[in-house]
């Protein structure tokens, strides 16, 4: 069974903590790979460096991942719009560069290789049940705070900010808590990625990932819970097929970001919802 679907279902998983941010907050997110690095580096710092078990590992990603989202957000949501993601860009560069130059803990640009994982989750078949499982529970997780009074409160926050503090509603509170809860499943994803990869590089929390991370979400569709799912798997098939016959796929991934804000702002997922409600309106009218 190819790693194909296991990056899939890692990557899904980063795409939809992300939209809990970018669309059910509204908030213009530029980095939140650097969160996805950090759970990865994580576990794999932990496992090459000290003598803690996998399990350890595991619970440490997710919690450090959400404590950077922590420091990083408590800057990032006392600011709006273009001013929220370029600071958001800004400090999750600086993570990089921690990363990039602590070579006697990240090992710097060579990254870490050869990571071991438990001899029950070697096997490729044990890899894709277990970032399924995880993806599926995770995915089950962040619907129901999608749809929990603190989601419709976010989106509240995403429509009228304004309107939202004024009848009390504490706008940057909920905002740093999203954050955080996105943080964290980021952090998740970053342990499905050593799991799959067993290594890691600074390359993971550099802005290139995260761009591809938000191209994810616009394609599949910010309003629709499951866009960004399908943005991911679309991407990554994507990316494999063009890694085939050239090296300039950022240069595509560019091309790619243009067409979609100039003919499909709403996204896949989105379009064809919206169409659907079109026609039934109209069945309805008639």
């Amino acid at each position: 069974m190819s790693t194909c679907w296991p990056l899939f279902f890692t990557t899904a998983l980063l795409a939809s903590s992300l939209n809990l941010v970018l669309g059910n907050g509204g908030l213009l997110h530029l980095h939140h790979g650097v969160f996805f690095g950090v759970g990865a580096y994580t576990v794999a710092i932990v496992m090459t460096k000290t003598s803690w078990p996998f399990a350890v590992a595991i619970l440490l990603a997710p919690m450090v991942a959400a404590l950077i989202a922590l420091v990083i957000g408590w800057f990032c949501v006392r600011l709006r719009g273009l001013y929220f993601g370029m600071l958001t860009l800004a400090l999750g560069q600086l993570v990089w560069a921690i990363v990039y130059r602590w070579n006697a803990l990240t090992n710097g640009d060579n990254g870490i290789h050869a990571i071991p994982v438990p001899e029950s989750l070697s096997s490729i078949n044990s890899v894709y049940y277990t970032t399924l499982l995880v993806l599926v529970i995770s995915l089950i997780i962040l619907y129901m705070i999608s749809k929990s009074p603190f989601g419709i409160t976010l989106l509240a926050t995403r429509d009228n900010p304004v309107r939202s503090e004024s009848i009390g509603i504490n706008v940057k509170s909920h905002r740093l808590i999203a954050f955080v809860i996105a943080g964290f499943f980021a952090g998740i994803a970053g342990v499905l990625f050593v799991l799959v990869e067993r290594s890691v590089a600074p390359s993971l929390l550099f802005w290139n990932k995260s761009a591809e991370i938000l191209i994810m979400c616009l394609m599949g569709g910010l309003t629709v819970f499951m866009g960004p799912t399908l943005g991911a798997g679309i991407l990554v098939l994507l990316s494999m097929i063009v890694g085939l016959y050239t090296e300039y796929w950022l240069l595509v991934l560019g091309l790619l970001l243009l067409i979609l804000v100039l003919f499909l702002p709403q996204g896949i997922l989105g379009y064809l919802m919206e169409s659907y409600d079109k026609r039934r309106s109209m069945r309805g009218e008639n």
